[in-house]
């Protein structure tokens, strides 16, 4: 097992190597500084050391401070365990040491890793290491130097891009922006730093403090300008984020005042923002999705993944060619099925056009691109099927055409094949009721667009085999998704929760609540749409038959409303068809639209709930209320049935796949910052006035009367017929 900690070695050619070790990443924390510290200062006080080079054990210098600190600090109320207390070691003992000191750079070198590296005097490289400043994901700023010697090295503009964006870059695009000085393989690592350090103390090498460097900083009016013009970018695109301000307040006072006074700046606000609310919830977020990669008794069970090589999807909509496009990028092939050639040739148009997207945008390389469509192949019938790993079924959402596409599965492909469906409402006993295999039957619910959108709802019976579980888990990885196990019931964990929230919406309309200020309440909220905006993006066809499970399976808190089935009588279709609640013309954004206002009010004069025939009076905050209270009842529900396994998987689920605010943490996060109390209170009243839709479950009156919070562990509550 290795060795916890810092230790030194000093070779005969006089060069001291300093190993940072704290597997499996090498992360700082207050005793590792201290080891650094009191290693560099034995190496500048021995005669025989000329000088030193700083790197990590186990293939990985450093992947940056250790994140549970961030934690710690605002539940002691203090900064003793940040970064920001420790700044002193890069400037004090690395950068004004008399001896010169090189990084040697191996694996990644991530935020006070990249940090520490940069305090360096040089830095040398192994190929294809990763580089980069990511601490503003987690509502922090760089703060062990980061703000002021990035912009020193690559120049101010590529390091408010990289700071920013918490994108890394490879060590060879390092190496071309002045980042890294030299680039040498893993086996030739130490001993061209070495060679280095060793050219610096005779002078043959530059000696570099990179805190003292203007060069790259360009001129005054032009550096004000980048970051002038990166402050308009944040307030458009980040309003709510704190960290990316303070990231360019730090990086300006640099600028105008020096580095010296750019570092004082930096750990001033690193020390508040540690503490913000903004910091808990992204923290927490960081915590939660690591936890949803451990699911009881499948990823300690002691099985080991299959490969899935070879995958076939069934339907080429808008949903299939997604998942294919997916696939083919993490070069997987693909066999897309769809009933004749007129739809398949449309839905291969699509992936392609999915792809070119991707290269449009920098994402993929036109290499790449070539590589993955050449791992995809339209088929008409199930020759192919026989031999592939993973059957995706992703049609409409129709009960018996899905149980005949399982039927026949079951017939043509081999016996270990995983038979998956997309469906995002359906239960999956139902669709593979006609089934004899029930163990290889699961859950593949990704989001849309779903070469885009992050997670993937993995959905078990209770019949679904551990190992596949464990083989679409890992698949989820390998595409770049963010996998969650949930439990089997209509809607599933992420849509069950949420539907509330829209038939909220459509209520508050039929109580005369404008639906124009709704959908603007909640960008507000932090939404990048409203609910009418996602009602017209879906389309009112897919959310009528999304409506019809959930009045089959939740009877008892239903609001219906014939709002959809006007619409779509009046000829609205949403986006699909450019006509819904908003007016969709190409190369505008869409617009309200005023037409819509009578087909609302024939609506509301159908329903007839508004008390006294009057439209109700709500605040803005009532509005978020409203909409969101039912939904984070229903996790309740969700959490008592044992359909998750834990209240953090909702929170990244309502992140990933909702949209829901990162910096609110996710809606149990959030839940538990507004009060289990508030919450009850407030359903409780709204249900004695509008009906059982508010009505509060069990489990959120159990913790409002104990005044717990609602993201507690549930085990206590949970039923024996547990989801999971």
């Amino acid at each position: 097992m290795a060795v916890t900690g810092v230790t030194m070695e000093v070779g005969d050619d006089g060069v001291a190597v300093i190993y940072i070790s704290n597997p499996p990443l090498n992360v700082l924390n207050p005793a590792i500084i201290a080891g650094l510290k009191e290693k560099f200062g034995e190496a500048a006080s021995r005669r025989d050391v000329k000088a030193i080079v700083l790197t990590g054990k186990g293939g990985r210098f450093s992947g940056g401070y250790d994140i549970s600190a961030f934690q710690r600090v605002p539940q002691r109320g203090g900064a003793s365990d940040s970064p920001n207390a420790s700044f002193d070691l890069v400037v004090n003992t690395i950068e004004d040491c008399k001896k010169p000191v090189v990084a040697a750079v191996e694996g990644l070198a991530l935020g006070g890793g990249l940090e520490l590296a940069m305090g360096c005097h040089a830095r040398i490289a192994s190929p294809k290491t990763k580089l980069g400043l990511p601490e503003l994901t987690l509502g922090v700023i760089p703060g062990l130097g980061g703000t002021q010697r990035l912009p020193r090295l690559v120049g101010v503009s590529k390091a408010v891009e990289m700071m920013l964006s918490s994108e890394p870059i490879t060590s060879e695009e390092g190496k071309l922006l002045g980042l890294i000085d030299d680039i040498a393989s893993s086996e030739e690592l130490l001993r061209s730093s070495r060679l280095w350090a060793l050219g610096i103390a005779e002078r043959r090498k530059p000696w570099v403090r990179s805190l003292h460097r203007t060069d790259k900083i360009g001129s005054l009016p032009e550096a004000l300008g980048l970051i002038r013009a990166a402050r308009e970018q944040a307030k458009r695109t980040s309003p709510n984020m704190p960290q990316h301000f303070a990231c360019l307040d730090a990086v300006e006072e640099g600028i105008l005042h020096g580095g010296y006074k750019g570092l004082l700046k930096e750990a001033a606000v690193s020390k508040e923002l540690v503490k913000s609310s903004v910091s808990k919830a992204l923290s927490h977020l960081f915590f939660s999705q690591r936890a949803a990669a451990k699911v009881p008794n499948i990823t300690d069970a002691g099985l080991k993944p299959r490969h899935i090589r070879k995958v076939a999807i069934i339907g080429g909509g808008i949903m299939g060619s997604g998942i294919a496009t997916a696939l083919i990028l993490s070069n997987i092939s693909v066999f897309l099925k769809e009933i004749d050639s007129e739809y398949l040739l449309k839905a291969m148009k699509t992936i392609e056009a999915n792809i070119h997207g991707l290269v449009t945008g920098g994402k993929v390389t036109q290499d790449n691109a070539r590589k993955a469509l050449s791992m995809l192949k339209g088929v008409s019938d199930y020759t192919e099927f026989k031999e592939v790993d993973l059957v995706i079924e992703a049609v409409i959402e129709d009960v018996p055409l899905k149980q005949n596409i399982f039927s026949e599965l079951e017939k043509v492909c081999s016996s270990c094949c995983i038979l998956a469906t997309n469906t995002s409402t359906i239960d999956l006993n139902v669709v593979g009721e006609k089934t004899k295999s029930q163990d290889r039957i699961i859950g593949a619910h990704f989001f849309s667009p779903a070469h885009i959108m992050p997670l993937l709802e993995i959905v078990r019976t209770e019949k679904t085999s551990p190992q596949v579980i464990l083989d679409l888990l890992t698949l989820g990885k390998i595409i770049k998704k963010v996998p969650i196990v949930v439990g089997n019931c209509a809607g599933f964990a992420v849509n069950r929760t949420f539907f509330p929230y829209m038939e909220g919406a459509q209520l508050l309309v039929h109580l005369g609540v404008d639906l124009f200020r709704i959908d603007r309440v909640i960008r507000n909220f932090g939404f990048p749409l409203g609910p009418f905006r996602l009602m017209d993006l879906g389309g009112y066809r897919l959310g009528k038959q999304a409506g019809k499970e959930y009045e089959n399976a939740f009877p008892d808190r239903i609001f219906r409303c014939p709002l959809g089935e006007l619409l779509l009588k009046y000829g609205r279709n949403g986006k699909r068809n450019g006509k819904g609640f908003y007016m969709y013309e190409k190369g505008s954004r869409p617009k309200p639209d005023p037409s819509v206002l009578p087909i609302i009010e024939e609506s509301r004069q159908l329903m007839n709930i508004m008390p006294g025939g009057k439209p109700i009076s709500v605040t803005d905050e009532e509005i978020i209320e409203m909409l969101f209270f039912p939904a984070i009842n229903e996790a309740c529900r969700v959490m008592d049935e044992g359909v998750v396994a834990r209240a953090s998987d909702l929170d990244v689920a309502s992140v990933l796949g909702m949209s829901f605010p990162s910096y609110r943490g996710g809606i149990m996060f959030w839940a538990d910052t507004v009060g289990s109390n508030h919450i009850y209170v407030c359903l409780k009243r709204w249900s004695e006035m509008y009906g059982n839709f508010f009505k509060p479950s069990r489990l959120l009156e159990e913790r409002a009367m104990k005044g717990m919070p609602l993201s507690g562990a549930a085990t206590s509550s949970l039923k024996s017929n547990s989801k999971l």
